[in-house]
């Protein structure tokens, strides 16, 4: 008996979509044309911005980071749900568990980091031109990716923490694709209460602030382009912006759902639904908005496709 015990708490098992059992094979092919166009969308974005000389700006720049943020936010869920609809290996020990939670949160809260500091970007360039130059220089731009980074990573350390220190002594089935915060403590046989309100504040403090800093920098934008003179003026000054804002309304928008209100009021299946959306349509999309949308990166691929090769 206490070898059972022990064997619940060291390993979980991924339940997945038991109610598309029938579809596995077709969720098989789905998510992995998913996972691998989203990887190569955004593997082209990196060395397209690292090549081309015109995509040397801050804004690019940070446009390769968010693409390698988005790369590894995808490997961290779906290769192991594509191990289970393929080979139904579904387990999962405590630790690895842990630390799929780890960077799934931490690269999220770094998404959101790196989002907000493309639009205090945008706001330097649009609203402050002369300084742009000088303010947001090759040092500069390195240290906000990098606290970008690191801030997610922090932001997400205390939570996972106290999550470790929980006790599983029961069901170890987890009614999920891959290790949420949500399920875990629903399986957890101790008092959750502190690490669901920490949790709700953390998540709340993450978004909130960012959000607040990304609003007001495009309230500032939209005020200064709403006084450029001519119409053709100010539309080129905002559609530098408009394929920000689009991502950045999509991924506060299910983030906001997902994480930022309190865990008695979530529903495990409209859960794992949202999962979806965020964790593998979201960034499917992003590099296809920024791309399409995108002048500048639409000219620096043409080129790069078109560029004769070594004789």
């Amino acid at each position: 008996m206490g070898n059972s015990t022990d064997a619940l708490r060291t390993e979980f098992i991924l339940l997945g979509f038991p109610e598309l059992c029938h579809l596995r094979g077709l969720l098989f092919g789905l998510f992995l044309a998913t996972y691998l166009v989203t990887v190569l969308e955004n593997l082209v974005i990196v060395v397209t911005v690292r090549v081309s000389r015109q995509l040397h700006t801050p804004m690019y720049f940070f446009l390769a980071n968010l693409s390698v943020l988005e790369t590894l936010y995808i490997s961290v869920t779906v290769p192991k749900l594509l191990a289970g609809l393929l080979a139904r290996a579904r387990t999962i020990s405590f630790a690895g568990c842990l630390t799929q939670l780890f960077l799934f949160l931490s690269l999220g809260s770094s998404e959101c980091f790196l989002l907000t500091t493309m639009a205090c970007d945008r706001y330097l360039a649009i609203c402050r031109p002369l300084r742009y130059p000088a303010t947001m220089n090759r040092g500069l731009c390195l240290w906000l990716a990098l606290g970008a980074w690191l801030g997610g990573f922090l932001a997400s350390f205390v939570s996972v923490a106290l999550i470790s220190r929980l006790r599983f002594c029961g069901p170890n089935v987890l009614n999920h694709f891959f290790c949420d915060v949500s399920p875990l403590l629903q399986l957890s046989c101790s008092d959750t209460t502190a690490v669901e309100v920490l949790d709700f504040v953390a998540a709340l403090a993450v978004l909130a602030t960012s959000l607040l800093v990304t609003t007001v920098s495009y309230a500032h934008i939209l005020a200064t382009v709403l006084r450029i003179p001519g119409w053709a003026r100010r539309r080129r000054a905002f559609s530098t912006c408009a394929s920000h804002l689009l991502v950045v309304a999509v991924f506060y928008s299910t983030t906001i759902f997902m994480y930022a209100r309190p865990r008695a009021a979530s529903s495990i299946d409209l859960n794992k639904r949202v999962s979806v959306v965020y964790s593998l349509v979201t960034p499917l999309l992003n590099p296809v908005i920024y791309c399409l949308r995108n002048r500048d990166i639409r000219e620096a691929l043409a080129k790069l496709l078109h560029a004769p090769g070594p004789c």
